[in-house]
């Protein structure tokens, strides 16, 4: 049964990460270089945290990048 649960919190881990990568591709950064990609993402994070109005900002970017999908 530890077996089980191990593997299905790997496939988990793996659905996440693959995810998470199309949203990087969905962004239209695929082709960065990963140092940057990090680096956009610390400052992001940085600049939201204790912020509310700069999170509704980039969550307001995200939901428009969102709508155009066919989903």
């Amino acid at each position: 049964m530890g077996r089980t649960m191990a593997n299905d919190a790997r496939k988990k881990d793996t659905r996440e990460k693959i995810e998470l990568g199309g949203l990087i591709v969905k962004a239209g950064l695929r082709y960065e270089k990963r140092a940057l990609l990090l680096g956009l993402l610390i400052d992001a994070a940085g600049r939201i945290r204790g912020d509310d109005n700069e999170r509704e900002r980039m969550t307001a970017i995200g939901t428009k990048g969102f709508g155009n999908d066919a989903e």
